[in-house]
This record gives C-alpha cells, sequence and structure tokens, in this order.
C-alpha cells in the first residue's frame, strides 16, 4: 500500500550479540580494577565466524528438544517443527524455552503474530529478569534475550510502538547493547519526527556498523518526507541505498526494500521514469523474506499510465511474487495485494469481485509496522475502494436489468438496493476517516510518501465523500504549504472535479484546461476523468463537437470511466428495419450509459453478416466495436440480449478474460491451497521417519 515507507528487516544474525552479552557478562562480573584493565571498545571487537550451528539465531542453545525444532525447521518440516513446539509447551508448560520456541514457530511458519505475542507474554512471566546477574544465575539467558527481542518486534509489527520501544530499552538496560538504530522507526510511526532524526544522528555519530548506519539514514529520510514540501535534497534516502551514495550501483539489486524505498522517494519528486526504473530493478531477484513486493508498485503504474497490458503482467508477476512470500511477511502486506488487485478489476470491469477484495482488506488489516502508514488510512483507502466497486456494480447491474423483462429483473433489483446501501455505508466510514484535517491535507500532496498509496486517478474521489465546500477549504491551504509546488496540475484537477460537482460548467473548462496543460503525461488515467468531466462540460454549454472530442479521449484512455462517473454518453442510433436491430436498439437506449441526441456519437447496429454493435465519431473513427456470431439454438431475444451485455462489457472495461479460477487467486486460494499440499508432504515427510 504504498507509498507506504518501508523499514528494514532486523538482522536475523544473534550470534553477535550473544558474544557481545558474553563480554559483558564477564566485566559486570570481575571487579572494578579488572574492568578498568579490560575496558574495550566493543564495537572494535573482531567478532570470529561462529562455526556452531545456530538454533534460533544463537550458537549458545543446548536443549535437545530446542536443537531438534531447528533442525525441522531449517530442513523446511514446518509441520514437525510446530507438532515438536505443541507437545514441549504441552509436557513443560514453565519453560520459557518451550514458550519461546512455540511462539518462533507461530511468527515465523505461520504469520500468527496474536498467538506468538501470547507465549512470548508468557515467556517474559516466566523470566521477569531486571539484571544481567540475574539473567545468567537463571541458566536462561538467552531465551530471555530472544523472547525481549522478539516482544519488540512483535509489538512493532501490531502498531505498539511504544511498547516496542519498552522492550529496547529493556534489552539496553539489561544487556547494555546498543539498540539506537532500532528506536528510530518506531518514533517515525509515533510521528515523534524530532526524536527520530536525534536518534538517527546520534547512530551515525558513533556507529560504524554498515547495516545499523544504513537503517539511521532511513530514518532521516523518513522524517524529511513527513513535510507537505518537497525534499531538498534526496541525499539521506540515496544514502539508506548505498552508505557511498552510488544508488546508481547495479550491485544494490538484491534488497527490495532499498529500491522500493527509492521509488517512493521519486515518486513523491515526481520523477515518475526514475521510480519505475528503481522498481525495474527490485524485480529482477525475488526476494521472499522482504515485506517489499516490487510488483505492487509497478501494477499501481502501469495502471496510471493507461499501460493495462503491462498491469495485466505484473499482476500475473505479483501473484508469482505473494505465492513465494514467508508467512510472516504475507500477513503483513496482503492487504496491500488485495488493493492493488482489485483497483485493476475495478477498471477490467470485474466490480463484483473488487467489492469482496475490499472487504477482505478491511476485515483482515495487515500488520503494517513496517510501513510509515498506519491502519486508519488503510481502511480509509480500502473504504474508498469499497465505496467505488459498489457504485461501479451497481452501474454494471443497470445495464444488465436494461436488456430484461420485468419478472427477469426483480432479483436484481434487490440487489441494487443491496449495492446502493452498501456503498453508502463504505463512504461514510471513508468519510470519517479521511476527515481530520491533517489527514486530508497531508493526503492532497501528489504520491504522499509517508502515506498509503491511494492513486492520483482515485482520490478526487474524496471531493464527494468530503463535500466541495470543505474540499475548497482544504485544497487552498495545502496549496500554501507546498503540497503543490512540484506540479500545480494536481491542483487543478480538484480544482476541475470541485466544478463539476457544483455544476459550474465555465470553471470546470477553466481549471480542466489549466490541470491537462501542466499535468505529467504519464498520469493517463487522472487525465481521462478531466478529460470526461469537460466533456460533459462542453455539452451542457452547447458545444457539442468538443464535447464528443473529449468524450472520445476519455473512452480510449480509460474505457471504465463512464461507469465510475455514472455519466450517460450522447448517441445517435443507426439500425436497420429488422426486429433484431430494433430490439438491440431498444436495449441500448435503457441503458444508462447512452441517451439519444441528434449531434452525439453514432451507434450502429448490424444483423449481417455478423451480430455488431459499433460506437463511432461523427469523423467515423471507431471507438469500440463488438462481434459475436449468431447462436443458431437460441432465440433472436437471447442473442440480443448477449450482443448487448457483452458491447458494453468490451466498451466500458479493458476487454480481459479473467477467469473465475484466476480472480479466486487474488482472493488468496491458491496461497491456502499451496500451504495445504505443503503441510501434507511435511506431515507424510515426519511420519516417514
Amino acid at each position: 500500500m504504498s507509498p507506504y515507507f518501508l523499514q528494514y528487516k532486523r538482522s536475523s544474525n544473534r550470534a553477535w550479540l550473544l558474544c557481545i552479552i558474553a563480554t559483558i557478562c564477564f566485566l559486570k562480573l570481575t571487579s572494578t580494577k579488572a574492568q578498568d584493565d579490560l575496558a574495550i571498545d566493543l564495537n572494535k571487537v573482531e567478532i570470529p565466524e561462529a562455526r556452531l550451528p545456530l538454533c534460533f539465531g544463537l550458537t549458545s542453545i543446548s536443549e535437545l528438544r530446542a536443537l531438534e525444532i531447528c533442525d525441522a525447521l531449517n530442513l523446511d518440516l514446518n509441520v514437525k517443527a510446530r507438532e515438536l513446539s505443541d507437545q514441549w509447551v504441552r509436557n513443560q508448560p514453565d519453560s520459557p524455552a518451550a514458550q519461546f520456541a512455540l511462539a518462533e514457530v507461530l511468527l515465523i511458519v505461520e504469520g500468527n503474530m496474536p498467538r506468538a505475542l501470547f507465549h512470548l507474554n508468557r515467556a517474559e512471566q516466566l523470566t521477569g529478569y531486571e539484571t544481567l546477574e540475574q539473567a545468567v544465575s537463571s541458566g536462561n539467558m538467552p531465551w530471555h534475550y530472544l523472547t525481549l527481542n522478539q516482544l519488540s518486534y512483535v509489538h512493532q509489527l501490531m502498531g505498539e510502538q511504544i511498547q516496542s520501544l519498552m522492550y529496547l530499552n529493556k534489552l539496553s538496560e539489561i544487556y547494555g547493547l546498543d539498540v539506537e538504530s532500532l528506536r528510530g522507526w518506531p518514533l517515525i510511526k509515533l510521528k515523534q519526527y524530532d526524536a527520530a532524526r536525534q536518534s538517527a544522528n546520534q547512530v551515525l555519530q558513533t556507529n560504524d556498523n554498515r547495516r545499523e548506519r544504513a537503517r539511521a539514514w532511513n530514518t532521516l529520510c523518513a522524517a524529511e518526507l513527513a513535510s507537505l514540501q518537497p525534499i531538498k535534497s534526496t541525499s539521506a534516502c540515496d544514502r539508506a541505498i548505498d552508505e557511498d551514495g552510488k544508488v546508481e550501483d547495479q550491485t544494490n539489486d538484491f534488497d527490495t526494500v532499498y529500491l522500493t524505498n527509492a521509488s517512493e522517494v521519486a515518486l513523491s519528486l515526481l520523477q515518475i521514469e526514475r521510480a519505475e526504473d528503481y522498481l525495474q530493478r527490485a524485480t529482477r531477484y525475488l526476494n521472499p523474506n522482504s515485506v517489499a513486493d516490487p510488483w505492487i508498485y509497478m501494477l499501481y503504474l502501469t495502471m496510471n499510465q493507461g499501460r493495462f497490458d503491462e498491469a495485466r503482467n505484473a499482476l500475473d508477476r505479483m501473484l508469482l511474487w505473494r505465492e513465494q512470500q514467508e508467512p510472516i511477511v504475507n500477513v503483513m502486506n496482503r492487504a496491500e495485494h488485495f488493493l492493488v488487485s482489485s483497483s485493476f478489476l475495478l477498471l477490467a470491469g470485474y466490480a463484483e469481485d473488487a467489492v469482496k477484495l475490499t472487504n477482505t482488506a478491511l476485515n483482515q488489516p495487515d500488520r503494517n509496522g513496517s510501513y510509515s502508514a498506519d491502519d486508519e488510512q488503510k481502511d480509509a483507502y480500502a473504504a474508498l475502494l469499497n465505496m467505488m466497486a459498489n457504485r461501479s456494480e451497481y452501474q454494471i447491474q443497470l445495464e444488465n436489468m436494461a436488456t430484461m423483462d420485468f419478472f427477469s429483473a426483480m432479483r436484481m433489483r434487490l440487489n441494487k438496493i443491496t449495492l446502493q446501501i452498501n456503498a453508502w455505508r463504505a463512504a461514510r466510514r471513508a468519510g470519517s476517516l479521511f476527515a481530520e484535517f491533517e489527514v486530508i491535507q497531508n493526503r492532497l500532496r501528489p504520491y504522499a510518501p509517508l502515506d498509503v498509496h491511494i492513486p492520483e486517478w482515485v482520490e478526487p474521489e474524496l471531493v464527494q465523500l468530503l463535500g466541495t465546500g470543505v474540499m475548497s477549504v482544504v485544497l487552498e491551504q495545502a496549496r500554501e504549504n507546498g503540497a503543490f509546488q512540484l506540479n500545480n496540475g494536481y491542483y487543478f484537477s480538484y480544482r476541475t472535479e470541485i466544478a463539476a460537482l457544483d455544476k459550474n460548467y465555465p470553471s470546470v473548462l477553466e481549471a480542466g484546461r489549466s490541470a491537462l496543460a501542466r499535468l505529467p503525461e504519464q498520469e493517463t488515467l487522472l487525465r481521462a476523468r478531466i478529460s470526461a468531466r469537460m466533456a460533459e462540460a462542453f455539452w451542457r454549454m452547447g458545444q457539442h463537437e468538443d464535447s464528443l472530442n473529449f468524450y472520445a479521449v476519455a473512452l480510449r484512455q480509460d474505457p471504465s470511466i463512464s461507469r465510475r462517473l455514472e455519466a450517460s454518453i450522447p448517441i445517435r442510433l443507426e439500425i436497420d428495419d429488422s426486429e433484431f436491430s430494433k430490439q438491440v436498439s431498444k436495449y441500448l437506449i435503457r441503458s444508462p450509459r447512452f441517451y439519444e441526441h441528434e449531434n452525439g456519437f453514432n451507434l450502429s447496429v448490424q444483423q449481417t453478416p455478423d451480430l455488431s454493435i459499433c460506437l463511432n465519431a461523427r469523423t467515423g473513427i471507431v471507438i469500440s466495436c463488438y462481434t459475436m456470431s449468431t447462436a443458431a439454438n437460441q432465440s433472436s431475444d437471447w442473442n440480443a440480449q448477449e450482443l448487448t451485455r457483452n458491447f458494453h462489457t468490451r466498451t466500458f472495461g479493458l476487454g480481459y478474460d479473467i477467469s473465475k479460477a484466476q480472480r479466486s487467486i487474488l482472493l488468496g486460494s491458491s496461497v491456502i491451497l499451496s500451504s495445504q499440499i505443503n503441510g501434507n508432504q511435511n506431515r507424510e515427510a515426519f511420519l516417514n521417519r
């Protein structure tokens, strides 16, 4: 749900930390004189490469049950690891090692954060040491350290940043660890930007570790992007990718988080081609442990630009990437997949499936502690898309009802009422979440980098949600604060929408011309919306030729725009004297997409040699045409209905035939099925041992 600003994943290599802990223990347990004699800079200690096998990231784990669980995890025998950890907790419920092991399996293998948190809390209760001496003398020091570390991480992922900071402080106080580089991101999530800057600068001044310095640069980058005004320099963001600032170095292409972050920064500066270049680099290497799926953002970019064939390919690649993700990553970015998929389905004409996906995103939220946007923003966008999907599905059902008799349309009339109610409820929810002044102010900035990613072609829907009066005030304030400093075209796009809803047609044309003259060429779908608004304004002012030209441009750039704006297009019917053509023309006139006018587009219906409907400009240029063969085993009325429905599908959608099976995959069915298959294989391997 970008542009969320992604945090770097914490290092899983805990072996070096244990070495430091052991050194600290030794120093604390010796005399003061000995400590003075042995005073060393731990950051300069050369840690030899560990040769002992790692278990939960440490080399000091000696419990046989723990080692057996780690062996199962290393061999991808996840079912066996779960069964062993369950059995250990049942047999020894008061063992902090058992509680931590089960929590780790639940977290890493299943992505079940709430249950993992329950067992981590239990492990903490069973230790509860306040000093290093207590931890050492208990014999449970590794488990205590691991528990505190994971409690900080899980609370961060679940959006509980104060608790995350509390556990980081415990690690620092008890074990003397330098955790400053991990404090920056929770502070960013809490919007304590000054404290985050101070923390990051402290890391850069005192720490030579490249990973921790990169994390600090990332914090500084996010803090700089918090302003409404564009950042003056991308130095901090670039150095998060490469300490030496070599962001174009192709050897930096292995970490998708670095590159997707860079893409978000480039987008916030409206460097759209550069943003796509970073994403192309990020897609070269599959990274199942990374919360950043670059195909999500590639899908958004190609949709924005009306590159629908490439968007369809990005959708397929995104699903392949999702299939390879680790479970913990999957629960962190699943709503992102649902929302970008629903956006594509909405454009493609599968509004009913878009409704299901947006409902799923609302009911199964991300654990988005590694993103800068919060749950409320994600929910607001999901509700906004849900409203749009319900309204589009309502329009599709109106189109289908145009081909039905009274009795056949009865059930659909009931569905229409449900869709209207659901759209109203979603609009109310989205409106309430966006109503906060600071939130909507930052939302208006193009590609707001620390907010949830709402495509620029969707954002004009906010005007109707909040009202033209409120949006006018907020818009002017955002402009004064520098939100549109890089490109005023986005400001005029909102002005066009406000004027259209106020039915101020001269202002629509004035603002629309200014927007189209200034907006980047890549904003194809946003430009299509503006063209559609201008077409309506020209028509209302009696300038029919100009109106048809803008209608034609809008339909070529975004075929679904008429449904989303609930707009009707003026047409002049051209039919022969056959009963079939008369029947089809009756269906077309009933459709909410068309109304008859002598100065409208030419809409012709032909029965020979094949059945066809064609929508043409007055100059003869084809806007949309659909042809089908006559179904000899069906009635003439059935053929007329089928022709009319398919024409609507082709004209006001993208023309992609997305099967029901493929749409089920978007909802995650394949992920569930894959997990079941892998689980059965693991179980079989375990039983055969």
